[in-house]
C-alpha cells in the first residue's frame, strides 16, 4: 500500500509537473473585414461633355445647344472637335455672338459649328503640315505645323488630345469662319 500511495503521489507530481511546463499559446483572433463592393457605372465622357466641364468652353456650349447640335454631337461619332474657347468668341466683331445665338440664324450657326468638326478621332499626332481635312459641313481646313505649334486654319492649337468617348477635342484659339 506504500508502494502505491508513493506510485501515486510520482504520478501525480509527474502529471502536475508536465502540465505546468507545457508553455499555453495564446490564441490568435483573427478580426474579418467586410469589404463591400461598389460597381462604378462608367459614364460616357463626349465631346460635348468635355465641353460641358471647361469653363472655357460656355459660349461654344451655348452655341451647340442653340444649333440643335448636342444630341448628334452626343452619338457615336467619332467626331475631332476644333474647340474654340470664349475669349475666341469674344475677339469676334461686337454683336456676332449674339446675333448667331438668334433661333432665326440657327442655319448659319449650325453652319460655323460643323466647320469646327471632322469626322473621326483624329490625335495631334495623326495631323500632318499641309494635311487637308473635311469637316461635317462639307467644307475643308488646312492643317499647318511649324516648330511644333499646330495650326488649323490659322488658330492655334492650345491643348490637344481631350479624348472622350465619342472622340477627340483639340482646343483652339480663334473661331474658324467658313467661306
Amino acid at each position: 500500500m506504500k508502494n502505491l500511495r508513493l506510485l501515486s503521489l510520482a504520478l501525480a507530481a509527474a502529471a502536475t509537473s508536465f502540465v505546468m511546463s507545457c508553455e499555453s499559446k495564446p490564441t490568435e483572433e483573427t478580426e474579418t473585414v467586410v469589404v463591400e463592393e461598389t460597381v462604378v457605372e462608367e459614364v460616357p465622357n463626349t465631346v460635348v461633355d468635355i465641353a460641358v466641364g471647361s469653363p472655357d468652353h460656355t459660349t461654344l456650349v451655348a452655341a451647340v445647344q442653340a444649333a440643335g447640335l448636342v444630341e448628334t454631337l452626343s452619338g457615336d461619332g467619332p467626331f475631332t472637335v476644333f474647340a474654340p474657347t470664349n475669349a475666341a468668341f469674344a475677339a469676334l466683331p461686337e454683336g456676332t455672338v449674339d446675333t448667331l445665338l438668334k433661333p432665326e440664324n440657327k442655319d448659319q450657326l449650325t453652319g460655323i459649328l460643323t466647320y469646327h468638326v471632322v469626322a473621326g478621332n483624329v490625335m495631334s499626332g495623326d495631323l500632318s503640315d499641309g494635311q487637308v481635312v473635311t469637316t461635317l459641313n462639307g467644307q475643308t481646313l488646312t492643317v499647318s505645323i511649324k516648330d511644333g505649334v499646330v495650326m488649323i486654319n490659322g488658330a492655334k492649337v492650345v491643348a490637344a488630345d481631350l479624348a472622350g468617348t465619342n472622340g477627340v477635342v483639340h482646343v483652339i484659339d480663334a473661331v474658324l469662319l467658313p467661306n
